[in-house]
């Protein structure tokens, strides 16, 4: 089978996991490399990832802890798609490129809100009860 795109024989099986996984983390060292704001939600992460398995409670509380913390860096990942996508297309100026860039970074804070309120909602009634 060829990708319709590029004329290329597309990868099945083993050999296309293998190709995504590996696409997958050239993506984050992208990331890594050229957002500083990844690079705070990673080092975070690694911080707040195994306090949320002592924290939590039960299975479901640890769940919501780490997705939560998870859940920031997924959509950090999307909006510097966007953004590079944009950049892609062209450095000029426009509503549109800003409206792109500005949603994504809205989704970004969005997401950070609903962090705080999932660590809040889990955390708080341990240290009010306490």
């Amino acid at each position: 089978m060829q990708d319709p795109l590029t004329s290329r024989p597309t990868k099945t099986g083993v050999a296309r996991l293998l190709a995504a996984a590996r696409y997958s983390w050239q993506g984050l060292s992208t990331a890594w490399r050229n957002e500083e704001a990844f690079r705070l939600e990673v080092l975070l992460a690694i911080l707040l990832i195994p306090a949320a398995t002592w924290l939590g409670d039960n299975g479901v509380e640890r769940a919501l802890l780490i997705g939560a913390t998870l859940l920031v860096m997924i959509v950090e990942l999307l909006n510097s798609a966007i953004e590079a996508v944009v950049d892609r297309i062209s450095q000029e100026l426009h509503p549109l490129s800003k409206a792109a860039k500005d949603t994504g970074s809205a989704a970004v804070l969005v997401t950070m809100v609903l962090w705080l309120a999932v660590w809040g909602c889990v955390l708080l009634p341990h240290w009010i009860t306490s």
